[in-house]
This record gives C-alpha cells, sequence and structure tokens, in this order.
C-alpha cells in the first residue's frame, strides 16, 4: 500500500545527514531540528503557530484541552472515520455525537451535523479523509452561527488546499480553530516513527497548548496548566524537515497517479471512483476541477456497488495486490462507542459505504505500469 523504502531511496542521502547532525548533537528533545522543523512548518502552511507534539492522537487530544472543553460538552463529528478522532473525545470525559457522511466525499455531512446541534454541543471535529478537505464554507458558517469550535482532524490531508466560495484558499488544518495532525510513515508527510503537530493562528490557544504538551510548563518545574508529555524527537523532525520540501512534489505523485486510476475506471458502471473536488464547487463557476489540489490521496478509495467488494479483496489477495477497507464498522457500532441514543436510520451512508469502500496502493512511487496492471485485475473482476 506504500512504499516507504523506494521513496527513501530518493531522498537517503539528505535524511542519513540529518539524522547524524542529531545524533552528533545529542539534542534528542526539543532541539534545534525540532525549531527548524516549526518554523518551515509555520511557513509552509502560513499559519502563526505549529506546537510539534508526539503523535496525532495527542494532537486532537491536546487541542480539546487548550480549547477548555469540559466534561459533559458535546462534540460532534464523523461517523465513518478511523477510531482516534472519538477516543480522545470520550478519554476527556466529553460526550461523542457521531453523525453520518456525504456518500460522494465520504466526509461529514452538513445537514447532519446541523440536526446534531444542541445547547450543550460545543465544538465540532471535521475529519478531512483519505486526503480530501471537508466542506469548510459550510462547516465555518455552522460554527459562527452556533458559537462553536472547529478541530479540523488534518492527519490524512497535510499539503491539502481549500478553495472557498469566493475563490481564496487556505491550506486544510489551518481554518478551524486549531488543526491536528500526525505524521505516522505512512502519511503524506510521514516521519520514520511517531509524531505529530498542531496548528492554531490564536496566539492565547498557542500559548496554553505549548504548556499542555510539556507536562504543563512554560518554565521548568513551575506547572502552570494540567498537562501531558508529548514532544516530537529531534530526529523525527529532522525528517520531516528534509520530506517537507518535498511534500508539494510528493502529493503531486499522489495526485497524478490518482488520475490514472480514475482515467482506466471510468466506464466502469459498478466502479465509483473518488471525487476530487472541493465540497462540489471548487470556484465560483461551479466547475468540476480535474487538477484540484483539496483532494492529496492519502487513499485512493473506490465505492463497489455491485456487492462484490468482499470477493474483489480475496481476488487482490491472491493475486499480491496489497488493499485496504477503511474502514470496516462504523464507530457507532464499536463496542466501546455504542449508545443508545444513536439510531441507524441516521447511518444510512455510512452503513452503506462499510459494504462498497476499498482502497488501492496508493503513494509517491507508483508507475503506470503498476497501475495498469492493478486497475485491469479490479476491472476484469468487477465488471465480468
Amino acid at each position: 500500500m506504500v512504499d516507504l523504502k523506494g521513496q527513501y531511496t530518493h531522498i537517503k542521502s539528505e535524511v542519513d545527514q540529518a539524522i547524524m547532525d542529531v545524533v552528533n548533537s545529542t539534542a534528542y528533545i526539543n532541539g534545534p531540528a525540532v525549531k527548524d522543523f516549526q518554523k518551515s512548518l509555520e511557513a509552509y502552511l502560513d499559519v502563526k503557530h505549529v506546537i510539534p507534539c508526539a503523535n496525532g492522537t495527542d494532537a486532537l487530544q491536546i487541542s480539546m484541552m487548550g480549547l477548555g472543553l469540559k466534561p459533559g460538552d458535546e462534540v460532534i463529528t464523523a461517523d465513518f472515520t478511523f477510531a482516534a478522532t472519538v477516543e480522545v473525545i470520550a478519554l476527556l470525559g466529553l460526550t461523542p455525537v457521531l453523525v453520518d457522511v456525504d456518500p460522494d466525499d465520504f466526509n461529514i455531512d452538513i445537514s447532519a451535523i446541523e440536526k446534531a446541534i444542541t445547547p450543550r454541543t460545543k465544538a465540532i471535529v471535521p475529519v478531512h479523509l483519505f486526503g480530501h478537505v471537508a466542506n469548510m464554507d459550510a462547516v465555518m458558517e455552522l460554527a459562527k452561527k452556533h458559537d462553536l469550535k472547529v478541530i479540523e482532524d488534518n492527519a490524512q490531508a497535510i499539503g491539502a488546499d481549500y478553495t472557498f466560495k469566493d475563490g481564496s484558499q487556505q491550506k486544510a488544518g489551518t481554518i478551524g480553530d486549531v488543526g491536528a495532525t500526525s505524521f505516522f510513515p505512512s502519511k503524506n508527510l510521514g516521519c520514520y516513527g511517531d509524531g505529530g503537530a498542531i496548528f492554531t493562528n490564536d496566539d492565547d490557544l498557542a500559548h496554553t497548548i505549548r504548556g499542555i504538551v510539556n507536562h504543563g510548563m512554560y518554565k521548568r518545574y513551575h506547572h502552570d496548566v494540567v498537562g501531558v508529555n508529548s514532544r516530537l524527537d529531534s530526529i523525527q523532525a529532522a525528517i520531516l524537515n528534509i520530506k517537507l520540501k518535498k511534500l508539494d512534489e510528493f502529493n503531486a505523485a499522489r495526485q497524478n497517479a490518482a488520475r490514472a486510476y480514475s482515467k482506466a475506471f471510468e466506464n466502469c458502471e459498478f466502479i465509483k471512483t473518488p471525487v476530487t473536488t472541493t465540497n462540489k464547487k471548487c470556484d465560483v463557476e461551479n466547475s468540476i476541477c480535474d487538477t484540484c489540489d483539496c483532494h492529496v490521496f492519502h487513499q485512493y478509495t473506490l465505492k463497489i456497488t455491485n456487492g462484490k467488494r468482499d470477493a474483489l479483496a480475496e481476488h487482490l489477495q491472491e493475486k499480491g495486490i496489497p488493499h485496504g477497507i477503511y474502514y470496516p464498522i462504523p464507530l457507532h457500532l464499536q463496542k466501546a462507542y455504542a449508545d443508545e441514543r444513536y439510531n441507524e436510520k441516521d447511518f444510512v451512508v455510512t452503513n452503506q459505504l462499510v459494504k462498497e469502500v476499498i482502497s488501492l496502493p496508493m503513494h509517491t512511487e507508483l508507475d503506470d505500469e503498476q497501475i495498469k496492471y492493478i486497475t485491469s485485475i479490479v476491472i476484469d473482476f468487477v465488471e465480468k
């Protein structure tokens, strides 16, 4: 699914030197490499504050802690995503409110958010799933209308550009009150271990979060806020700083691979390819944008609509083709997050997606021959 070794061979000398520089400095925690990466990422995202941390799950949790959310506060998020998003809500004693998603782009359904808002609702967590930015125009409008905080789960969409209705653009993760991302190795910007970061343009929030990630300290042994131990180590920061310089190139390679996939599948009746527009309105002309940067394809995910998804997965396994089914069980049906408040009629799309979606290999090293082979196997099985 991901060719990390192939990618490494292209940047080996730079990465190896960056690692050795950290080793020689012995500044392993909060060293110069971390500060350099922080500044580089702030410049890339055009955001005032980047606070590195230990992983993407911590980034979400610390974001919520920094916003001062209290036990019992309701936080609305998507049912169709990885568990980390709802996990941190539950860990903090907040009340997760899961809602359905859009059938085309798999992101949180705006009408479902509005129906779920109550006097106890304090925040919305849109997840930019599979690398496609959620409808942030609508999310921010709802948040403003109801005085809610917005926490962007940007773990899968680093580098994506969101195009607003007025034609302006902003990087995913920098639109809400705070954004959180993961640098897990398979991510579009991945390190060689665990890592994460938090983004915000709010000076006061950034100050609070900087204390939280370091045991609540701003001055050594002075604990001003309740904190955690969540720091990005210097070796990972050094690697990320090298890879950040190539992120746009890496994302472009993923987008090119996605276009080749979609071109091969374009006449297939039972194979639905990913939507590649921002909230179905990339610009004021409402045109379809084939080269839209709102999708950076962390995953390339198809819908198989004739009931053959599971059989296709078995067939791909037999042919030695990697694949993934993200995600096979909705969060509202997971034992840890089951709740009598939930009604199956409110999750029609999610319940259908878990039966249809399948993700194909997606990484920076895919070539035309590989894509031709993969697509031919899929088409021959599904369409014949």
